[in-house]
């Protein structure tokens, strides 16, 4: 059975302190008893020498059985025997018996010990009167003298230890025994409750209400670890939380993440950076560590080379930046040395913002061009007006009419661009508001109806009065506007134009826009809604468009949750398919 702390301690302490009470004890009885049998010895040794004292004055006193030696015996104890023994062992006296019936005594063992030693004791029977004594034998010039007092009860009892110590001793021990006791129940109850923090800790099953630690030095102790481990656990609670939270940035982010050691090991890379590396690369790889040996990153390899190792105080730590063109696509290189000179390389798709910085740039050229050409003409008719004073008002007239043409187009290319601009960049600051597409269509005829009568056109509008939608006016009415002024400047004279909602679901309505005109060749179809392009060069100034309409009309379509397709109908004419959404999320 495994002891626990508490039980340990006590047993442990509860042997020493009993090992050393019972040591102290016999070794206090010892001397205890070697002392009183000393007082004893010296007691009989006194005797011996009062009596060698007398028969040195008078020898005749072991002849004569005077009553003399009897006298000196009366002022020694009753019970004292006394026997004088010759240097051959003969027995010359005995107070107990006659000289004849003892036999000679030179082989006792105190005689023994006293030809030696000068004094021997012995504690035996007697075989003489057989009777247990306590001999003490000395030896004279002459004889030698030995006493000896019966071993009773009496002489038992004087030379055996005192239990007062004992008792002491015993009362002691149980003192003790209570305070160790109570030492090793406080000392067991902190270690003890330590022991099952600890135990709950690595079951991460930890109730700080139930942990209960004594009020003494160890307590604090525990209190304290307690208190430290508390708090170590909350910090690895939010370090597990920003931990999470950075694994998700991790996996979910847009980039290409991952890191490597400093011996150029892979630790950890998202999808995104494999998916973004095997389209950098000529051949599919899924061993990333040598990704840096390829022709492609030869620049990040080279600065990696450089750089590393990063020396231990360094304040800024190196950092790589570079594009990657592969096939079509952009890709931005980052790669950032950490202190323990593992590192991170990110890849970023930017092929969409680059190609939006570049189609910034070409409608950016385009704009320029567009301007130009109403520009230069408004200068060269204002410059002829102020230079020629001797223009007569016909011609007058005719420069102001050109000049006014030129600024209507300039105002029409500035509003138009600007429409676009405002879908693209601030798309939410369109107001929304309940339309009936048949009426905004109708808006439009009206305010074209001049373009439209002077090219023989007719337009039928068979949007149902009835259907309604969520959506900005300014917005459907552009798409209907620039889809007439599509068919006015490029479809021919004497059409016909018809428009109408050919189909419905529960979120859409479906339209159908068509004209009657030479149409465009099938090669055009998908790049008419591109901003400024041209089906032949020169066609748009030539009628009087920006080449901003159609791209107006897609962006407005899809600003309300549609789509929009265009075809060459069999019969001959263009018609636009598109769909606008009943109810904007």
């Amino acid at each position: 059975m495994k002891l626990s702390y508490k039980q340990k301690l006590f047993s442990y302490f509860f042997i020493v302190f009993a090992a050393f009470s019972v040591v102290l004890t016999v070794f206090q009885q010892g001397r205890e008893k070697a002392y009183k049998t000393e007082n004893l010895r010296s007691s009989l040794n006194e005797y011996a020498d009062i009596i060698n004292r007398y028969m040195a004055t008078d020898r005749s006193l072991l002849s004569t059985h005077s009553d003399t030696i009897g006298q000196i015996l009366r002022i020694l104890p009753p019970s004292l025997r006394l026997t004088v023994v010759s240097h051959d062992g003969t027995v010359l006296f005995d107070n107990n018996v006659s000289n004849q019936e003892i036999e000679n005594h030179l082989q006792r063992p105190e005689v023994q010990t006293a030809s030696i030693q000068g004094s021997g004791t012995a504690i035996r029977l007697s075989k003489t009167t057989g009777i247990k004594y306590y001999y003490y034998a000395k030896s004279y010039p002459d004889f030698f003298i030995r006493v000896a007092l019966p071993y009773n009860i009496e002489v038992q009892n004087f030379l055996k230890t005192d239990n007062i110590f004992l008792y002491f001793i015993t009362l002691l021990f149980f003192i003790g025994l209570v305070s160790l006791i109570y030492l090793s129940d406080r000392l067991g109850k902190a270690i003890s409750g330590l022991k099952d923090f600890i135990l709950s800790a690595k079951n991460h099953r930890i109730d700080y209400n139930t942990i209960h630690l004594p009020n003494n030095e160890l307590g604090e102790i525990g209190e304290q670890i307690i208190q430290n481990y508390r708090a170590l656990e909350e910090s690895n609670k939010q370090i597990t939380i920003e931990r999470e939270k950075l694994q998700r940035h991790f996996h979910y982010s847009d980039e290409g993440i991952a890191i490597f050691s400093a011996s150029r090991d892979n630790v950890h890379a998202n999808t995104h950076f494999i998916q973004y590396l095997n389209t950098i690369l000529d051949e599919p790889t899924f061993n990333l560590e040598g990704f840096l040996q390829k022709p492609e990153f030869s620049k990040i390899n080279a600065f990696l080379q450089t750089h590393t190792p990063v020396e231990a105080n360094a304040t800024n730590l190196p950092i790589f930046r570079d594009k990657i063109k592969k096939g079509g696509r952009y890709f931005t290189v980052k790669l950032l040395i950490f202190p323990d000179n593992s590192f991170e390389v990110t890849l970023n798709d930017i092929s969409n913002n680059e190609q939006n910085r570049l189609l910034k740039q070409e409608m950016t050229n385009n704009i320029a061009h567009e301007l130009r050409t109403p520009v230069s003409s408004i200068r060269g008719y204002v410059e002829t007006l102020l230079e020629q004073t001797n223009i007569t008002p016909d011609k007058q007239r005719f420069f102001l009419e050109r000049t006014y043409a030129q600024v209507v187009r300039l105002s029409d290319l500035i509003r138009d661009i600007a429409l676009i601009t405002k879908m693209e960049e601030a798309s939410t600051l369109f107001k929304k508001e309940d339309l009936y597409p048949r009426a905004i269509f109708q808006e439009a005829i009206t305010d074209l109806q001049s373009s439209i009568a002077s090219h023989a056109i007719s337009v039928y509008n068979e949007i149902d009065a009835d259907i309604h939608i969520e959506g900005n006016k300014t917005l459907i009415y552009a798409i209907f506007r620039n889809l007439i002024e599509n068919s006015i400047n490029y479809a021919g004279n004497d059409i016909s134009i018809r428009i109408k909602n050919y189909l419905e679901d529960s979120d859409f309505y479906y339209f159908s826009y068509y004209d009657t005109g030479c149409g465009i060749d099938s090669s055009h179809l998908e790049r008419i809604f591109e901003r400024f392009y041209r089906v032949a060069e020169g066609r748009s100034r030539q009628n009087g468009g920006s080449g901003l309409g159609l791209s107006i009309v897609k962006n407005a379509v899809l600003f309300h949750q549609g789509e929009i397709t265009a075809k060459n109908k069999k019969e001959g004419g263009l018609e636009f398919l598109f769909s606008l959404k009943k109810q904007l999320n």
